[in-house]
């Protein structure tokens, strides 16, 4: 597999260069795509594989850019995204009816993720999932209520920002005097002081980023809706139980599940094997009936 992903081509090219080579990678009708996914799983074509990840290098670079305003080489963030890009081929399951772009996307911005909080260089910030999104969506909901150049935040925009993101003032004081520290300043020259760019004009603007905007795509609205059309085909204990076991970020254990229900841990996951497999076929059922999948 991993000789069968190295590509010829890589950002080191020179970034206008590469996105012009990647262009030139077809796009996959879903049935080539199911076609050559199949080939991979059941075979390890490297022929099928290599389609699959040039054909998605584009949704790599168009996700990549949307953290431009980290100050990291964006060469280096397609190269993480394209390693992201390989794992989400490796695990793709076409059998599921869905594409694999969808599927791809939130492996290419966890792998883009990992790598700037990998390599931004500040205090240690954490890694729980709250403390991520914080560092990710600081900057953005500054913007949007026209707090980037005050310092300290107002209260009121503590207030705001603590209950948009989940997290406490104190988390968010915090994380935005990292940010706003040398390291970060937003009138950094990038490309030399004279005449250079400063990193506030690489920012992105108010809009949603690029990974968000390709998460309301319709593939992803139609997906929600079978999931959740889904769930209420299972009894509220399995609903509980899938929530908590599969849909949070951080999963309930089942030692304490097992001691709310009153049932031992392996009682648990016996329900909670049950019900994803009631849930996935539901899913199926309902794909088939609303004209997203065919009937095998």
């Amino acid at each position: 597999m991993a000789n069968a992903l190295t590509l010829t081509l890589g950002p080191e090219l020179g970034l206008q260069r590469y996105l012009a080579e990647i262009r030139k990678f077809p796009m996959l009708a879903k049935d080539e795509e199911y076609m050559l996914a199949k080939r991979w799983r059941e075979h390890e074509d490297p022929q099928a594989a290599e389609r699959l990840v040039t054909s998605h290098l584009r949704l790599v670079a168009k996700m990549a850019m949307g953290y431009r305003g980290y100050g990291l080489p964006i060469a280096e963030v397609i190269s993480e995204g394209n390693i992201g890009l390989m794992q989400a081929v490796k695990k793709f399951e076409p059998e599921r009816g869905f594409r694999l772009a969808t599927y791809a996307m939130w492996w290419i911005r966890a792998s883009i993720q990992e790598y700037v909080l990998r390599t931004w260089s500040l205090v240690k910030m954490g890694t729980t999932a709250a403390q991520k999104k914080l560092f990710f969506n600081l900057r953005r909901i500054k913007q949007k209520i026209q707090a980037v150049e005050e310092g300290e935040l107002r209260p009121e925009h503590l207030e705001y920002i603590s209950t948009q993101l989940g997290v406490s003032k104190s988390e968010v004081t915090s994380m935005n005097r990292r940010m706003s520290g040398p390291d970060a300043s937003l009138n950094v020259q990038v490309g030399g002081e004279d005449g250079g760019n400063e990193w506030q004009d690489w920012l992105a603007s108010d809009e949603d980023s690029q990974e968000v905007v390709l998460g309301q795509n319709e593939e992803y609205d139609a997906r929600m809706e079978l999931l959740t059309a889904a769930m209420a085909d299972l009894n509220p204990r399995e609903q509980q139980i899938i929530r908590e076991r599969r849909l949070k970020d951080s999963p309930t254990t089942l030692e304490d599940l097992a001691d709310e229900f009153k049932v031992s841990r392996e009682r648990i996951r016996q329900i909670e094997v049950r019900a994803f497999e009631k849930l996935q076929e539901k899913m199926r059922a309902l794909a088939v009936k609303k004209g997203l999948l065919e009937n095998a």
